[in-house]
C-alpha cells in the first residue's frame, strides 16, 4: 500500500457526507428547535460539493485504500446520481420536518444512508461491502419509523426483520465466497474462482446477490417495498426507493463485471430470471391499489427488473454499463418528481383524492403527467432512452425473449400510471385533499421533471460519460 493509495481527495465526496452527518450530529445537540433547519443547509452543501468533486474527477480508474475502494466512471456516475437524489430528498424534507423534535437526526440519517449508498457502489472487496450493506441498512430502518406512528413502526420493523435475515444470508455469501478464492479483494477473487469449486462459488454468489437485491428492492427480496414506502413519511419514501437502489445496481454491476467475469456459473441466467420476476410481479402487484404510495412501491420494484437487464446481458453486449447508469440516472429523476408531487400534496393518499387537480394545480398535474409517463418511458424523457439502452443491450447480449418481455411489460404499466393520471385530470371541481399544495416540493417536482425531459435529450452527451473500463 502506498501513500497515494490513501490519499482522502480520492473520497472527497465520501469524505463531505461523513464529516456533514458527524457536524449535524453534534450541532443538533444544542441547536434550538427552530434552529435545526441549519442541520439541513449543511446536508445540502455537502451533497452539492459532492456532487462538483465527483464532477471533476477525471484522472481515470484506480483503487484506493488497500484496492478496497474504486474510483472509476460507475463509481463516479453513482456518485452524482446519489448525491443529487440525496439532495432532492433534503429539499423534500425541510416542510414537513421543519421545528420537529428530531429535525437534525432526520438530516444525519439521511446522509448517512447516502454515505452506505456511496460505499456499496464503489465497493471492491467483500468486506467493504458488508460494511456498506449496514450503514445504508440501519439509518434507513430508522427512517421508516422516524413518525413513530402505527403505520410507521409495522413498516419499520418488516424492513429490519427483511433487512437482518437477508443480511446474515448476505454474510454467509461472503464467507462462502472467501472460502472458494481465498480472499475477499475483487481482483484476487476473480484470479482464484474459476478454479474454485463451481457449487461453492454458485452458493455463495446466490447468497450474497439475495443481500444486495434486497438493497436494490428485487424480487425475492422485495416484500418490505410496499409496506416501508406506504409506512414511511413520504420524502422517506423517495429516498428508499431511489437512493439505496443506485447503490446497490452499482455493486450489482461491479460484482457481475469483476470477480465473477471469469467464474463459471449461470450468473447472466441468474439475473435474466430475477429480471424477468422483478418487471411482472411489480406490474401485476401496481395494477388495482388505490394508495399511491403503494403504487410507486410496486413500480419501483417493477423498475429494478428493466434495471437488471444490463446485468443479464453483461459480458455480452458492449454497451451494458453505460445502459445502465443511464437508466440509473433517468429512473432517480423521474421516480423522485412523483414523489415530489406526491409531497406536494400530503393530504392525498388515494387516487380518488387526486380527482379534480388539474382545475386547481395545472401545472402540478403536468409535472406528475411527465414523470408518470415518463416512467412508463415515453419521448422525450429520459427514461425512454434508458428503456432503450437497456432493451438493446438485452438483444445483442442474446437475451431476446428478456428484452421481448420488457416490452410486454411496459406497454401493460401504462394502465396503472393512466389510472391516476385519469384521477388527476378528471372532475369537475378538486377534492378538498387537492387543495393543499407545499410550495417547495412543487418546485422539486418541476425540477425533477423537466431535469428528466433535458437528460433525454441530452442523452447522446450523456451516454458516453458513463463508460470506460472498470478499477481493477
Amino acid at each position: 500500500m502506498t501513500a497515494m493509495d490513501e490519499n482522502p481527495a480520492h473520497l472527497l465526496p465520501e469524505v463531505f457526507l461523513a464529516a456533514s452527518a458527524v457536524l449535524g450530529l453534534l450541532a443538533g445537540a444544542w441547536l434550538p428547535r427552530h434552529r435545526q433547519w441549519l442541520v439541513g443547509a449543511g446536508a445540502t452543501a455537502a451533497c452539492g460539493a459532492g456532487i462538483v468533486a465527483a464532477a471533476v474527477a477525471g484522472d481515470g480508474p484506480r483503487t484506493v485504500f488497500g484496492g478496497a475502494f474504486a474510483v472509476d466512471p460507475v463509481t463516479c456516475t453513482a456518485r452524482v446520481v446519489v448525491l443529487s437524489g440525496t439532495l432532492l430528498v433534503l429539499l423534500l424534507s425541510f416542510v414537513p420536518f421543519r421545528s420537529h423534535p428530531r429535525e437534525s437526526e432526520l438530516y444525519v440519517l439521511i446522509q448517512l444512508t447516502a454515505l452506505g449508498a456511496l460505499m456499496l457502489a464503489g465497493a471492491q472487496d467483500l468486506l467493504l461491502l458488508a460494511a456498506a450493506y449496514l450503514l445504508t441498512s440501519v439509518p434507513s430502518y430508522t427512517l421508516a419509523g422516524f413518525r413513530k406512528d402505527e403505520r410507521g413502526t409495522e413498516a419499520a420493523l418488516k424492513f429490519y426483520v427483511t433487512g437482518a435475515l437477508l443480511g446474515v444470508v448476505m454474510l454467509a455469501g461472503i464467507t462462502l465466497l472467501y472460502a472458494a478464492g481465498g480472499a475477499s479483494s475483487y481482483p484476487r477473487l476473480a484470479a482464484a474462482l474459476p478454479d474454485a469449486p463451481s457449487a461453492l462459488v454458485a452458493a455463495g454468489v446466490v447468497a450474497l446477490s439475495a443481500g444486495v437485491l434486497f438493497k436494490a428492492g428485487g424480487v425475492p427480496a422485495h416484500f418490505w417495498v410496499p409496506d416501508a414506502v406506504q409506512g414511511s413519511a413520504p420524502p422517506v419514501a423517495a429516498l428508499l426507493t431511489t437512493v439505496p437502489k443506485v447503490g446497490a445496481l452499482a455493486a450489482l454491476w461491479r460484482l457481475t463485471a469483476v470477480p465473477l467475469a471469469g467464474a463459471d456459473g449461470p450468473w447472466h441466467t441468474l439475473m435474466a430470471v430475477v429480471a424477468a420476476a422483478s418487471m411482472t410481479l411489480g406490474n401485476l402487484a401496481a395494477f388495482f391499489q388505490t394508495d399511491v404510495l403503494r403504487l410507486l412501491a410496486y413500480s419501483t420494484v417493477s423498475q429494478v427488473g428493466y434495471l437488471l437487464l444490463p446485468l443479464a446481458a453483461s459480458g455480452r453486449g458492449g454497451q451494458a454499463q453505460s445502459a445502465l447508469l443511464y437508466y440509473l440516472a433517468a429512473y432517480a429523476l423521474t421516480n423522485l418528481g412523483a414523489f415530489a408531487v406526491v409531497c406536494a400534496l400530503p393530504r392525498a393518499r388515494l387516487l380518488a383524492e387526486y380527482r379534480g387537480l388539474w382545475r386547481a394545480r395545472p401545472w402540478l398535474v403536468l409535472w406528475l403527467v411527465v414523470c408518470l409517463l415518463g416512467l412508463v418511458g415515453t419521448p422525450p424523457t429520459a427514461v425512454f432512452l434508458g428503456k432503450l439502452e437497456v432493451f438493446t443491450t438485452a438483444v445483442d447480449g442474446g437475451a431476446g425473449w428478456l428484452a421481448v418481455l420488457a416490452a410486454v411489460n411496459t406497454v401493460a404499466s401504462l394502465f396503472y400510471y393512466l389510472r391516476w393520471v385519469r384521477a388527476a385530470c378528471s372532475g369537475t371541481e378538486p377534492c378538498a385533499a387537492a387543495r393543499a399544495v407545499v410550495g417547495p416540493a412543487a418546485v422539486v417536482a418541476c425540477a425533477a421533471a423537466g431535469a428528466s425531459v433535458v437528460l433525454g435529450v441530452a442523452a447522446s452527451l450523456v451516454l458516453p460519460l458513463s463508460g470506460g473500463p472498470l478499477a481493477r
